[in-house]
């Protein structure tokens, strides 16, 4: 159902009619503004500092830049919110607030606004300068399945084609989800609808997944998307399953690190393994799953799937992707990917991990093998739940805090 604009459109500020502005987000600060500091709630490496571009905005989750600069946040709890410096010190001084449905997926692409709820994918015309849609949203794709891992997130590939990511309805496929040593169903039919990426048409409107076509499989929930620039490829990073040590009684390190949070690049027709096979970081292999007659050590069918180009330690829950352009970062930076972390629940009785932003170094377009820290928070290792990344286009990196509600501009020094 389509909502008139008036009723989509909440302002938290009063903004001229312009749809052209003087000053952004985007504005060449160099040297980086006085606001720039190394103290504004983030660890970061040194050479690099961040400014505070808006916080208290509720459930922060995906951020897109559009070229003028203007950042757009998708809010969890409701809408998207738009973010405008118009003084040019780095922090925003205007906001706007428009719809009313909450989401994560949000991106800026050839003068649309394209924002994922949990069960559509919806744009509005957005011309860059500008931050009130301009008519109401279309939408371009309804009634997508939701319950479990519900989030939609969402990339644009060349030509006609958008993909979106449709997450597993529950953990392993189990016949009793979430349930002491239940098998896995042998098949699992939730692969034919959900648990990984389906491709749909950019341009046409009220699709349904019917409409579209699966363009990869056995991905449990890959909510961290990207297309590398230049490449045009799509990098995805997807959530492991949990609860090895519980229902199958791994050990305590076993649970907790196992399986990998995984780096991958995608192509069409791609079969990544879920919930047959998992991938196991400290091995580098894929094993079979202990639903499906798994000892941790096991192969077996997974042989047939595509590997991950790395892997992280398990149940970080990456969320966001984006691949640094430009020149603002130093050399050894340029072409890599960083990739936000929302951090763990589920490592107990072991530390709570994955709380940050790494950074994946890149070398001849692809990744090195390598991962390191780049950002955390500054009130302890377990702060910052990162949920979104973006580059500006003068090369800063902007991350999102859902906890927080607060988005930084990360600059060089």
């Amino acid at each position: 159902m389509r909502l008139p604009l008036s009723l989509l459109l909440a302002t938290t500020a009063l903004f001229p009619s312009e749809k052209r502005h003087d000053r952004s987000l985007a504005g060449p600060l160099t040297p980086p503004p006085a606001t720039c500091t190394r103290t504004s709630g983030l660890q970061l490496p040194e050479g690099f500092c961040a400014v505070v571009v808006a916080k208290g905005l509720g459930r922060s989750r995906w951020v897109t830049v559009s070229p003028a600069g203007d950042v757009f946040v998708a809010l969890g709890d409701g809408g998207v919110v738009a973010l405008r410096d118009s003084d040019g010190d780095g922090a925003a001084d205007r906001q706007q607030r428009f719809g009313d449905e909450g989401g994560t997926g949000i991106l800026w692409h050839d003068g649309y606004l394209w924002f994922a709820s949990n069960s559509k994918v919806v744009r509005w015309r957005l011309p860059s300068g500008t931050l009130a849609p301009e008519g109401e949203a279309e939408v371009i794709v309804e009634g997508l399945p939701s319950g479990g891992h519900a989030a939609k997130t969402l990339a644009r590939l060349g030509g006609d084609t958008l993909i979106v990511n449709i997450g597993s309805e529950t953990n392993s496929c189990q016949q009793s989800d979430r349930s002491y040593r239940s098998p896995g169903a042998d098949p699992c039919t939730e692969l034919e609808r959900r648990a990984g990426l389906w491709q749909f048409s950019a341009s046409r409107q009220h699709q349904h997944q019917s409409d579209g076509k699966r363009f990869a499989t056995g991905l449990r929930n890959a909510e961290a998307l990207a297309v590398q620039p230049g490449t045009g490829r799509l990098f995805a990073s997807p959530h492991g399953r949990d609860q090895l040590g519980a229902n199958w009684g791994f050990t305590d390190a076993q649970n907790a690190e196992l399986p990998a949070e995984e780096f991958l690049q995608v192509e069409p027709g791609d079969d990544f393994g879920w919930p047959y096979c998992y991938f196991d970081w400290q091995k580098g292999t894929r094993v079979l799953a202990p639903e499906y007659g798994g000892d941790g050590r096991t192969v077996g069918r997974c042989s047939e799937k595509k590997p991950p180009l790395l892997g992280f330690p398990g149940h970080w829950a990456p969320m966001a992707i984006a691949f640094v352009t430009g020149t603002q970062f130093p050399e050894r930076y340029r072409g890599g990917a960083f990739v936000a972390f929302r951090g763990s629940w589920n490592r107990a009785p072991l530390p709570q991990a994955g709380y940050r932003v790494e950074f994946v170094p890149f070398t001849q377009n692809h990744p090195t093998g390598t991962h390191e820290r780049f950002a955390y928070g500054s009130a302890g290792e377990t702060s910052l739940r990162a949920t979104g990344l973006a580059v500006g286009p003068d090369g800063s990196l902007y991350i999102s805090g859902e906890s927080s509600g607060t988005i930084w501009r990360v600059m060089a020094l």
